[in-house]
Order: C-alpha cells, then structure tokens, then sequence
C-alpha cells in the first residue's frame, strides 16, 4: 500500500482495496462515484497518539474543523475526548450540532465579522484567539454590549522563517503574515487591557502553518511565547491559563517524513510544563488526512499528442489540493490489472488545471475500473465545489466490517434550492 497510509485503515485483501473490513468496490456499487470514505480505526488512533503524546502536561486537543467538519468525524472524536477548534460561525453552528459544548470549543480565525463575536459570546466559549488589537477592542465594545467578559487569547506571529518545502500557502507564522500580531505588539495589548473591563486575557496562541513535519519552529515558536508570558506575568497579568501551539503537524502523502511524536514530547513539553498552563493543541490534518480516500471510476481512455489520458468522473471539484496546491496524492487501481501506464488522471471539469495527478504511473486501468484516490481525509470535502454545477459527493464512515453514508450526495434541486425564483425588486 505504500507508506502514506496506515495498513490499520487501508490494505488489499485477495487483490481488492479494502477500507478496514469493507472493500471499496462494496461501497462504491452501494453509493456510486465520486464517494470519500474515512477510516474510523485512523481516526481513532491518531488522535490517540496526539493524546498520549502530550500526557506529561495538562492539555486538550482541539480538532480544527477546517480539515474535515463532516458531522460524524466531529462525533468520533468528541466521543474520544477532543475539543474544537473553528473559524467562522458556520464552523461554530457545526461543531454544536456535533456536540461540542461550549468549553470545548476555541474560536479562531484573522476576519471575524460582529455577528461571528456575537455568537461565540453568546455561546460561551472556551476562548476566542484575537488577531489585532483593533479585534480586541470590538470584543470588549461587542461584550460590553452583551453583559458578558470575553474570554481571549492573544494569537502571537512568532515571525520564524519556515524551510522550504511548505507551500507558501500555508505557512502563517512567518513574519509579514496575515495572521496574529507582532511579538512586541502583543505586549502592548496586553497593557492596554486593564482599560478593557470586558476582556479578560486567558491565552497565548500561535499557529506555524501547515504540513509541518520538522519539531524544531515548535520548540522555537515555544520559547518566543514562554517569553512573553513572563514577560506579560512580570507587568502583572495573572490571568493566563492557556498555551495554545496551534496545529500543523504533518502527515506522509509521498516522500515526506511524519512528525516526531517523541521528539515533540522532548522538546516542547518542558517548556510548557514551567509555565503551569494547560497546553492547547490544534490538529487537523494530522488526525484525518491519511483517514480518507477518494474513490473515482475510470469513463474514458484518451491518447492526444502522445500523452495518454485516463478521464474519471472525479476532479478539482471533489479534490482541489493538486491543480490549487502542486499536491501529490497516491492513486491506484482498486483492483489493479497486469501492466502500467503514464498518465495524466484527469476528471470531467472544463479546465485544464482540472486533473488529479500528471504523467503517473499507474495499472492499465480501462473504462469501468475504480481508483482510489489516496490521503484526501483533509481539505478534500470542505474544498469542494459545484463548479459546473457538479452535485458535491457522498461521505462515507466505514467502522470495522460495517461502513454508513454520513453525507448524501447532493441532488440537482439542492443545487438552486437557494435561488429566487421570483425575485422581490426594490427601489434605489
């Protein structure tokens, strides 16, 4: 299977691609293509080695739903203990219909509207992470308004300069970023506060980025906010209870190296433990990624200019990552067939960017075969689209020998079910 999936999710039994105890082809006779499946035993035991990870300090770890906010995943991880961790009030509404309750729940996020401050105050939740003092001083006025305190944090840019290797995409703790504030700003906040009676400052946040498998930016981006919070603490705030690291732990999609869990351990820890504060963790991709596959039927093959084509009914919109991204993701046959071809796998949207991997080597599939599209358990769903009104996907769950549709695949009538058909006219 390769080493960008755990055989406790993904294996072949008797030639045949099985999600743990069911085969892709089971699934895809019973629901049609394109169809996500997600490994429930992934899930589980990723979040588990996070958890385990971290055990020497107080801490929680708050799912971010970004990565996956597929209602059941949500479920299967709060039942395992996790928090959430969201960026919009769509994101909030999700994780309380998952069942998240309100001190599970850390709001995120540089472009928080009102109406988005209004519900996380009205919810109650555990903290909400502010990105500029201009945000700081509207949830003060927002909560004034309310009657309530806002419990904030302060997400701090730790302005550390990534390897290369992380698309610029997604690294968010470099400096001149558009996420958090300047480290020296940070502390200016923190002074003006005592002018601010209704926000009371609980954390101290940073987020590097994504698909980050070095320890390293973690140990430094930790000492940078262990500073601070002397810092903060010598000028006389005591309020502090969280240190939040964020997310981005990788995961293996090809070559990549998975993130030392130990090392982590050794290198972060300790500096959390001598500050006394709980340790926050945000995780997306970590714990779905390599949870999810993306199962496509072959329509067509096509050779044109001397490059062969394999078109399948799967592409940019049900997995953005490779035409948005450059992302490399794992394809094979479900039932593989003797002899290889190089391809592009291409899907049916009217764009040249629309394709799923370029001159890959893979079995000489024909027309009616699946393929499985590997590691899509993050950023896979959440991206789609309905780009040339294409019905977004189904969603399956698959749980030891048994699997469920979490997600219906859309319908024609849900693709206008929110135009006007007799629009009201007003005047200007």
């Amino acid at each position: 299977m390769g080493q960008g999936v755990l055989t406790a999710g993904f294996h072949r039994v008797d030639g045949a691609l099985h999600c743990e105890g069911v085969p892709f082809d089971r699934i895809a006779r019973a629901t049609g293509t394109p169809v996500y499946v997600y490994s429930a035993a992934v899930l589980r035991e990723r979040f588990a080695r996070l958890d385990e990870m971290l055990a020497p300090v107080p801490h929680h770890i708050h799912y971010t739903l970004k990565a996956n906010a597929n209602r059941a995943v949500l479920r299967l991880l709060r039942s395992s203990g996790a928090g959430a961790e969201v960026v919009s009030g769509g994101e909030l509404h999700r994780a309380r219909r998952a069942g998240f309750t309100p001190d599970e729940i850390v709001f995120g996020g540089v472009g928080k509207t009102d109406d988005e401050l209004r519900e996380a105050l009205a919810a109650r939740v555990q903290l909400i992470n502010c990105e500029s003092a201009a945000e700081v001083r509207r949830l003060d006025e927002l909560a004034r308004e309310l009657g309530v305190v806002a419990p904030i944090g302060i997400r701090v840019n730790p302005e550390l300069k990534l390897r290369s290797g992380t698309h610029e995409y997604i690294r968010t703790g470099e400096k001149k970023a558009k996420f958090g504030v300047a480290y020296d700003e940070a502390v200016t906040i923190a002074r003006a506060l005592p002018g601010m009676p209704n926000v009371r400052l609980f954390g101290l946040d940073m987020h590097l980025g994504s698909q980050l498998s070095r320890i390293e930016p973690y140990r430094e981006g930790t000492e940078r906010l262990v500073a601070l919070c002397r810092e903060l603490r010598a000028m006389g705030v005591d309020t502090l209870r969280y240190l939040d690291v964020g997310g981005g732990l990788g995961v293996r999609y090809d070559t990549e190296q998975m993130p030392d869990l130990a090392k982590f351990a050794r290198l972060v820890l300790p500096l959390v433990k001598e500050t006394g504060l709980t340790l926050l963790m945000e995780p997306g991709r970590f714990i779905v990624g390599n949870a999810g596959a993306l199962l496509a039927t072959v329509l067509y093959r096509k050779e044109s200019g001397g490059k062969q084509y394999v078109i399948t009914d799967t592409g940019m919109t049900e997995l953005l990552r490779p035409s948005h991204y450059g992302a490399f993701h794992r394809i094979e046959a479900v039932r593989e067939r003797e002899g290889t071809i190089t391809a592009d796998v291409v899907g049916p949207v009217c764009e040249s960017g629309d394709f799923l991997a370029l001159d890959r080597e893979l079995s000489d599939v024909q027309p009616g075969d699946l393929l499985a599209v590997h590691d899509v358990g993050a950023y896979g769903y959440v991206m789609a689209s309905n780009y040339n009104a294409r019905r977004r996907a189904c969603e399956v769950l698959v749980d030891g020998d048994r699997f469920a549709v979490v997600t219906e695949r859309e319908t024609y009538e849900d693709l206008m079910r929110l135009e006007v058909d007799e629009p009201t006219w007003r005047n200007a």
